[in-house]
């Protein structure tokens, strides 16, 4: 190709000019030919490469090479060098790399398919060619380009961008060339940054991959550009662009928060850009020192308010990585950097003299003051008055957000409460720390406030979630702790977000709650703390807000799952928090000094309650009270029940919600607490009536009450149609209905309320077969509001006259006394309000009734029709009926009218009787009668009805048998004898139950029913079955008198009746469990021939093999059962277990063999060892039959046994809650045998106590029946009382004694075996009373046995208790058994003194009579135990004996003249003694009155025992004994010896280390050490030198003690040892030589461990010490280095090494003695200005003191040291062991030592 004339002429220009400049000036020259003109490089290079010949045949033809060609052809190479690099770099290199990020990017292929080509907008000049030829080969550049791994091609791009942005630099007037468009390699480098930006954007938004080469690579070299360059001047396609620095960060932070949305990876490298740009940009540059090109303000990421809510989220975030990001943007951006931050504390200034103690600063105060003056922050304390600007108050916030991170627990607990209080303080009340980076932002107060409470929640939401409970702890306690009274409104400020979250979550934390339950009380300081908190933040806001703030507060419980002490503390707040709707108008005032009064008054005044927010709040505290339901104690229920109640009584009124809403959230609470009686039914009523806010909402009580009277109308009527209704609907209604009623008479004052209720019922009831098919209006819904009245007022009235035992806490009872009497009389009148209109009603009701159970007796017809798809998706629902829609209805139908007219007569026939009633009794009669007659079934739909039939008449039946009466009785005998004509001479019942059964039998006989179907049927036949057998008993308690030869029942006819129920009770579904034990316990009361007798034809009894097929089924149930219910249990024992039965001698023992009643006891009893509800309602049951039966214990001595030593766990929840709750429990445990002591009973029975509480009860009530005279019968109960007390008292004391666990000696305290000793040593002391003449030999042997034996003193005082009472009852025994023992001086001190005591309480509380005589027996051997070597004894004896001389040695007169016996002035002196030395004082003063308590007479009853330590129930109801007493005081007074001989110690080394100021001082110690060394060298020399004496054979037997120095040879060999001392003398001089070359080379470095107190931390760092050859480790004591523990560890380390002994509180001294020994005083611990070990320079002599394990250095020591020294750590574990850590710090020493000396040696 010719070349062009143009470029020939340029050519041999370019040739011309470079003969004429130097070398170095020919790459600009060329920039500026290539920017002036366009050429590119590669043309310009192939040019200059066709002219090179030319010059080369030029210098060949002169034939020799000058330096004029040499100079040309150079400067020709090096021109065509500098192209290359052009060429290459602009043309191939950069388009490739960039194309290669491209692709490994997924960019190009993405364009590629919009038709764009991402290369070719690159604004390089890349040749045509080139791009044909990337065109032409794509596949193949592709995979060249893909094999280029994308770090690579960013790291290549990035040298080159570095490499020009170095040499546009390097070019002369940079910015006249860049203007003048004439300077190649700014203008390269421009173009390259607008590429490399374009690539950062697009590749920050990828993958972690591509995000982390772009940051690594690209953005710190974009960065390094911007920093030299505000803007670049970019072509791109002839178009001119303005790149500047201020549009690039603004698409960074674009970027960074596209970043922080995504996840916790993104989060972290959007914080790694920021990072980047704050460090190439400081905080301290301005955008006024910038000149922008683009005349744009300059953009500060710092002004921009979501940088610092991302930082605020990233100090709070769960992951520790971004936590330390965010704290070193923070850090950054406020210029507080590590490098550059100085603490405000850390002023170069010293105060002169001692700092003046603030005044009331307590200690602890104080010791956070220099603490935190130690971690440098601020000057406190005398310049608080000054305040903290806004820097130290960053400072101070830095710090304590460090502290959490990174810092020990002693130094948070130090500085914490005191910096926040601080930083709190200062940035509300004066120039806020938020200023700094508000600029300009925040437009008043109020959101300063919101900013300054936002970034001091982050401390705290950090501080609850720190991994150290005692931190968690510390800050909630600080936070709660602030007085927040003090900031007025600003405690609204607290964001809402952190009280909903980290607050509550919190709370929840169940380490706050440590005192939470503790002795029935449900809150702790903690909950206290947080409500009233949340009441001062309430109260300060708007009445809209509060409300908002209330059901956000509430709405956590369906959120969060909370735990007992968390739900708690909710409901706690929830209060508080609606309580500051009442205290609002009180705090409007204090928001004065913000002007913004008048606008909450007029937002109060204007703001009416809005609809939905009181529906909503109620929605969310329903669902609270639905949480507490989970947790079974009713008190604590009880407990949330009030706050919540009370939150809505605040903040909700009643009127301005819907009914429906209303009633729901009454229905959720447990109806204990709002019946009569109920701890919250008075608190309901006023917030129902609104009695408190009648002035504010005029008319309240008045609209509640006309909505409540306007819903039996809303409910009876239906503005569509309704046709049918399913058992769904019927439950719906039933709630709906016992809702609506529950709220009725909660609100209802005055009879006259009623009146539109009653009007209402007589209205609708006396026409509703007319309107039976009305189609708005179902008579069903009529009936179900009658039955939910009716069920209403029962309630009511059974509340109001409980009879029996019933378990209540003392709140109730006390309550229910308050309010009897009136409730009472209320309950009567609406009562007898509700009689007549019921009764005028009754008889079209009846009609009705006739005309829906019609469907009865139609069922014979029926056959089996197809059901539709609805109701056979219906088949697995709550009722499982086989029937279709309108027959389910007509049959529902039935059920209610039958049930509605029983329970109506039932109602009635109380209080009236007549014709009226006549005929509701002849319908259910009849009713009963057609059911039991109906025919066989030869359908699925036939047998279905017939179901259903047994379902209506079950309810009618009980509610007609309830009503059981003498008019009832003649109704009975003429219906009977109508329905019935051959019953006449026949047992009433007989015929009726058995056809009953028959009939019933016969349906489940079908095959037609489905095995569900089976069990409904079962469940209703005992159900109809229970009711029949209670019309006797109810006959019975109606006192009816039968005529004669009168029979409810035949014999035969009960024991068909009896087999029946026994033999299905093995298979019995759980709802036919307790009507099946019912049925039994109701025909054994028939069997018996006891009071029913009257009224039952005579029969024979029941026999054993009936009474063995009753246990074994009963027992296959109860073991078959797998919820232990307590109404089950109660039922099972009161029917089994029956008091007819008991009685009887065979059912406990036949011929030796068990009987059926005692098999079934042991097999109950030992399956109850895991069922703590089924042991004590079985002792409940027991003793009380055991007490009506003594004849019978003699056989159940095992069983007692048993219940006396049981345990269990202490609170069983579940029972308690069964017991409130659940009707059928309560009323099964009241009739189980009466208690021996109902107090107890109802205050122990849900305690492990309760099973031998009710034993100890029934032999106290059996000790009070020995002493009763009466009938022959009560004469041998009387003694069957007194031997079964004997025969138990026998076995336990052969027990104690010989038993392998009672009997032990040495065992643990509250451990099993003692807590089963005191269970029997108690149970012994109550069955006292039972010894006599004829076993009391027996008694006192293994009494004095187990006396004698080791026993901790809380098993000894109920023997001394038991051997008193003997001794008290036989006083024969006290000289013939207690004088022979005390005088027994050799025996055991701790016997001895129980000897002791129950002889001086014989003497205190034995009869006048034989006061003396036991004083004069007893006295003189007790005195000389005055004298006892024993501590214990010494005291015990003193302490009695002073009781006994006061009582009986009356006090002197001084002016009588008589003569005064020796003997008496002797005791007068030692009482005087006694009672004036100031010992004895205090050891009586410490025993607080117990022996004038004391009472061995009391103390063997079960009151003594158990019932006068029922509030504070502790270990097993044991008391602190009086030798337990006596040996605590006298421990503490040891305790106190030492301590007092600890500090002379203390003071001796204190003296003796300020001993010696001088130089000398050093050479002292060194002395000290060495003579200690010198001391222990003989024990040292022995292992290397040895001399061993070798006798011959023949002189072996003679060489004993006694000849061996009476023979020469010996004395030659000592002779021959002597020589060898100078042997001996040279080998100690020898090693002391070489232990001066051992201590000259040691390192001046003493390791201070005094304040470490474990054993292989002491002796690791021995063991270090020795190898790294310290000068000394000091430790607190150093009689430490002979545990065995130790030397196993330091192997021999302490004998080369100096042990110093430092004691903890001399440590301060040691440390200030050796400071002016020169020695440099060093701390290894963590704080705010501690030294990283690698950047510290030792000196060289050391002092280096480790702190203790857990807590660190304390504060007054670090105020000593020079400097702190701290590892840097790496790992998420923030701690080393104190041994590891001693031995890298004296590692780091011995480097840095060892280097120093090496320098040394080289350089000499």
């Amino acid at each position: 190709m010719e070349p062009n004339p143009m470029s020939a002429a340029l050519i041999s220009s370019l040739s011309n000019s470079f003969r004429q400049i130097p070398l170095s000036a020919i790459p600009p020259m060329l920039d500026c030919i290539l920017a002036s003109t366009p050429l590119t490089p590669l043309s310009l290079f192939s040019s200059l490469l066709d002219d090179l010949p030319n010059h080369i045949e030029g210098a060949n033809r002169d034939g020799k090479l000058d330096s004029h060609y040499r100079t040309n052809i150079a400067s020709l190479v090096g021109a065509l060098c500098h192209l290359l690099t052009k060429a290459i770099l602009e043309a191939t290199l950069v388009p490739f790399f960039l194309r290669s990020i491209g692709i490994s990017a997924g960019i190009i292929q993405n364009e590629e398919l919009d038709g764009t080509r991402w290369y070719r907008s690159s604004v390089l000049k890349v040749s045509n060619d080139l791009i044909e030829n990337l065109d032409t080969n794509k596949d193949y550049t592709h995979s060249l380009s893909g094999s280029f791994p994308l770090p690579l091609s960013c790291h290549v791009l990035s040298i080159i961008l570095d490499a020009g942005l170095r040499n546009s630099l390097a070019a002369p007037a940079t910015d006249s060339l860049l203007q003048n468009g004439c300077c190649y390699a700014v203008k390269f480098t421009a173009d390259l940054l607008w590429n490399l930006c374009n690539v950062t954007e697009r590749l920050l938004l990828q993958s972690l991959e591509n995000r982390s080469c772009t940051i690594g690579f690209l953005l710190p070299v974009i960065f390094k550009a911007f920093v030299s360059h505000s803007s670049f001047k970019i072509s791109v396609h002839g178009q001119a662009h303005i790149l500047s620095r201020n549009h690039f960060f603004m698409r960074m932070w674009t970027c960074c928060r596209k970043l922080f949305s995504l996840g916790s990876l993104e989060r972290r490298d959007a914080y790694s850009i920021l990072s980047l740009y704050l460090s190439y940009f400081s905080c301290t540059e301005t955008s006024e020192s910038t000149d922008m090109t683009d005349g744009s303000e300059e953009f500060d990421v710092r002004s921009e308010k979501d940088l610092w809510n991302e930082i605020k989220r990233g100090l709070v975030d769960e992951e520790g990585l971004v936590r330390k990001q965010s704290l070193h943007i923070l850090k950054t951006v406020l210029c507080m950097s590590s490098g550059s931050q100085c603490h405000s504390g850390i002023s170069e200034k010293k105060s002169q003299g001692k700092h003046s103690v603030p005044h009331g600063v307590t200690k602890r105060e104080m010791w956070a003051y220099n603490e935190a003056k130690s971690l440098g922050v601020g000057k406190l304390s005398n310049t608080v008055d000054s305040g903290l600007n806004s820097r130290q108050q960053w400072e101070a916030f830095l710090l304590l957000f460090e502290m959490l991170e990174e810092y020990g627990t002693h130094l948070i607990e130090a500085a914490w409460n005191h910096q926040i209080t601080l930083l709190l303080q200062f940035s509300v009340s004066r120039d806020s720390f938020v200023s700094t980076i508000s600029r300009g932002v925040h437009q008043n107060q109020s959101e300063i406030w919101d900013e300054v409470f936002s970034w001091l929640s982050i401390l705290w939401k950090r501080g609850f979630c720190h991994d150290n409970p005692q931190v968690r702890c510390m800050i909630m306690q600080s936070f709660l702790g602030i007085e927040w009274s003090k900031y007025g409104s600003c405690v609204k400020s607290v964001p809402k977000s952190f009280i909903l979250g980290p607050l509550m979550e919190a709370l929840n934390d169940p380490v706050h709650h440590n005192d939470f339950g503790v002795k029935g009380v449900y809150s702790s300081k903690t909950i206290e703390g947080a409500a009233q908190f949340l009441h001062q933040f309430s109260s300060y806001l708007y009445a809209r807000e509060r409300i908002i703030f209330l059901n956000s507060l509430a709405s956590l419980a369906k959120r969060k799952s909370f735990s007992r002490a968390g739900l708690m503390g909710l409901a706690e707040c929830i209060a508080a928090s609606a309580f500051g709707v009442s205290e609002f108008n009180d705090n409007k005032a204090k928001s004065c000094e913000d002007g913004l009064v008048d606008n909450l008054q007029q937002e109060y005044a204007s703001e009416n309650f809005p609809h939905d927010d009181g529906t909503e709040l109620l929605d969310v505290f329903r669902y609270v009270l639905d949480s507490s339901k989970q947790h079974f104690n009713p008190s604590y229920r009880f407990r949330v029940c009030k706050k919540v109640v009370e939150a809505a009584a605040s903040s909700v009124p009643a009127s301005d919600v819907p009914l429906e809403i209303l009633l729901h959230f009454i229905s959720t609470l447990p109806r204990e607490v709002t019946d009569y009686g109920g701890s919250l039914r008075v608190r309901v009523q006023d917030w129902l009536l609104q009695n408190h806010y009648t002035v504010h909402w005029g008319g309240i009580q008045m609209k509640l009450l006309a909505s409540v009277n306007g819903f039996p109308e809303r409910f009876t009527s239906h503005h569509h149609l309704v046709q049918n209704f399913d058992d769904e609907d019927l439950d719906a209604w039933e709630l709906e209905v016992r809702r609506w009623a529950r709220v009725l008479f909660l609100i209802i004052k005055e009879e006259h309320q009623l009146v539109p209720l009653v009007t209402f019922i007589q209205n609708n009831g006396t026409n509703i077969c007319k309107q039976n098919n009305h189609s708005e209006w179902i008579p069903v819904k009529f009936l179900i509001l009658i039955l939910g009245l009716i069920q209403e007022i029962q309630v009511m009235q059974s509340k109001t006259s409980k009879r029996g035992v019933k378990i209540q806490t003392k709140s109730e009872i006390d309550l229910l006394e308050t309010e009897k009497q009136s409730s009472d009389t209320e309950v009567s009148d609406i009562y007898t309000m509700f009689t007549d209109p019921l009764l005028f009603i009754l008889e079209e009701l009846v009609s009705f009734a006739n005309l829906s159970c019609s469907i009865f007796s139609a069922s014979s017809n029926m056959e089996d029709k197809v059901l539709p798809s609805s109701v056979r998706g219906r088949l697995g629902g709550p009722s499982q009926r086989r029937l279709s829609n309108s027959l389910t209805t007509a049959a529902l139908q039935a059920k209610i009218s039958s049930k509605a007219v029983a329970c109506i007569y039932a109602w009635c026939a109380q209080l009236r009787s007549g014709i009226l009633l006549n005929s509701a009794f002849t319908f259910v009669w009849k009713f009963f009668f057609n059911t039991i007659a109906s025919p066989t079934c030869h359908s699925e739909t036939e047998a279905e009805v017939c179901i259903a039939a047994y379902e209506a008449l079950a309810p009618a039946l009980k509610a007609f048998v309830s009503a059981f009466s003498p008019q009832t009785l003649d109704l009975f005998r003429e219906n009977c004898k109508s329905l019935l004509p051959a019953i006449e001479g026949k047992p009433w019942l007989d015929s009726l139950v058995l056809s009953f059964l028959q009939n019933i039998n016969d349906l489940l006989a079908v095959g037609f029913m489905a095995r569900t179907r089976r069990a409904v049927l079962l469940n209703w036949k005992w159900i109809c079955l229970e009711s029949l057998l209670s019309i006797p008993y109810y006959a019975f308690e109606s006192k009816l008198q039968l005529e004669d030869d009168s029979f409810f029942f035949s014999d035969a006819a009960v024991r068909h009746i009896f087999t029946d129920i026994v033999e299905s009770l093995e298979n019995a579904g759980e709802g036919s469990v307790l009507p099946m034990l019912r049925s039994i316990r109701l025909t054994l009361e028939l069997f018996a021939s006891g009071r029913l007798s009257s009224i039952v034809s005579r029969c024979n009894g029941v026999d054993s093999q009936m009474i063995w097929r009753l246990v074994r089924s009963s027992w296959i149930l109860h073991a078959s059962c797998n919820k232990r219910r307590v109404a089950h249990i109660a039922a099972l024992l009161s029917s089994v277990l029956h008091p007819s039965l008991f009685s009887d001698v065979d059912m406990h023992d036949t011929d030796n063999e068990p009987g059926p009643l005692k098999w079934f006891v042991e097999k109950l009893l030992e399956e109850g060892t895991k069922s703590p509800r089924t042991i004590r309602l079985a002792a409940l049951h027991l003793t009380g039959l055991w007490l009506s039966n003594p004849r019978t214990i003699k056989y159940y001595i095992k069983e007692l046994k048993l219940l006396t030593l049981y345990g269990s766990v202490a609170f069983d929840e579940d029972f308690e809650a069964e017991l409130t709750g659940n009707h059928d429990a309560r009323t099964e445990v009241t009739l189980l045998a009466k208690t021996p002591e109902s107090e107890l009973t109802e205050a122990l029975i849900n305690t492990e106590l309760y099973a031998r509480v009710s034993v100890a009860n029934l032999f106290y009530k059996l000790a009070d029946l020995t002493n009763r005279v009466g009938s022959s019968s009560g004469k041998k109960d009387c003694q069957a009382a007194l031997e079964s007390g004997k025969l138990f008292l026998r076995e336990l004391l052969d027990s104690v004694v010989n038993d392998k666990d009672l009997a032990k000696e040495l065992y643990k305290k509250y451990s099993a075996i003692h807590r089963r000793k005191i269970r029997a040593w108690q149970m012994i002391c109550v069955l006292s009373q039972f010894v006599d003449d004829d076993i009391v030999g027996e008694v006192t042997h293994c009494l004095h046995i187990a006396l004698y034996r080791n026993n901790l003193p809380s098993v000894r005082q109920y023997l001394e208790t038991f051997s008193i009472n003997i001794y008290l009852k036989s006083p024969s025994l006290v000289a013939e058994q207690l004088v022979p023992i005390l005088r027994d001086y050799d025996m055991r001190p701790q016997a001895l003194s129980s000897y002791v005591f129950i002889a001086a309480n014989v003497v205190l509380h034995a009869s006048k009579e034989i006061q003396l005589r036991h004083l004069d027996e007893l006295l003189p051997p007790i005195l000389p135990l005055l004298t006892s070597h024993h501590h214990s004894l010494r005291g015990f004896t003193q302490v009695l004996l002073h009781q006994v001389l006061c009582k009986f040695v009356p006090p002197m007169d001084p002016r009588s003249s008589e003569f005064i016996p020796l003997e008496k002035r002797c005791f007068e002196d030692l009482k005087l003694y006694l009672a004036k030395n100031s010992d004895c004082m205090r050891l009586r003063a410490s025993m607080e009155g117990y022996l004038d308590a004391y009472n061995p007479k009391t103390s063997i009853t079960p009151a003594g025992i158990f019932v006068n330590r029922v509030e504070e129930i502790g270990f097993e109801c044991v008391p602190t004994s009086l030798m337990e007493q006596v040996l605590n005081f006298l421990n503490d007074v040891r305790e106190d010896l030492r301590c007092l001989m600890a500090k002379d110690t203390v003071t001796i080394k204190n003296e003796s280390l300020n001993i010696g100021e001088g130089p000398g001082s050093m050479e002292k110690l060194s002395t000290a050490c060495e003579e200690k060394l010198f001391t222990e060298l003989p024990k040292d020399a022995q292992l290397d030198f040895q001399k061993k004496i070798t006798f011959s054979k023949h002189e072996k037997p003679e060489i004993d003690s006694s000849s061996l120095l009476g023979k020469g040879e010996a004395y030659k060999q000592l002779l021959e040892m002597e020589k060898e001392d100078d042997l001996l003398n040279q080998l100690l001089k020898s090693r002391s030589l070489a232990m001066e070359r051992i201590r000259g080379n040691q390192q001046d470095i003493i390791l201070v461990a005094s304040l470490l107190d474990r054993i292989p931390n002491l002796a690791g760092l021995a063991r270090t010490c020795e190898v790294f050859k310290a000068l000394g480790l000091a430790v607190a004591d150093a009689k430490i280095v002979h545990d065995k523990q130790f030397q196993l560890i330091s192997v021999t380390a302490e004998k080369w090494v100096p042990i110093i002994e430092v004691p903890v509180n001399s440590v301060k001294q040691f440390l200030e003695k050796k400071k002016r020994e020169g020695f440099s005083i060093l701390g290894l611990e963590q704080t705010a200005n501690s030294v990283p070990l690698d950047q510290y320079i030792y000196p060289k002599k050391t002092v280096l003191v480790l702190g203790r394990e857990k807590e660190g250095i304390p504060v007054d020591i670090i105020h000593i040291l020079d400097a702190c020294i701290e590892i840097p750590q790496l790992g998420v574990v923030r701690s080393l062991n104190v041994h590891v850590s001693g031995a890298i710090a004296l590692w780091e020493y011995t480097r840095q030592q060892r280097s120093l000396w090496l320098t040394t040696q080289q350089n000499t």
